[in-house]
């Protein structure tokens, strides 16, 4: 079984090469991808999903 992982902000960020305002202004349109916000207010965002949109964005193209 795949343990599944869950990425900080910081962490997406860092890999994608954006300023965290870059990517809380994509999330705030919809155009960031899927993210979770857990109970004591943290967004972390899924490898999955984060794999999923820059394969989106690689399609846009």
């Amino acid at each position: 079984m795949s343990r599944t992982t869950h990425l900080s902000i910081a962490e997406v960020c860092a890999e994608i090469g954006v300023s965290r305002s870059t990517y809380y202004d994509w999330r705030a349109k919809g155009r960031g991808p899927r993210s979770l916000k857990l109970p004591n207010g943290e967004v972390r965002v899924r490898r999955h999903d984060l794999e999923q949109w820059l394969a989106s964005c690689d399609e846009l193209r």
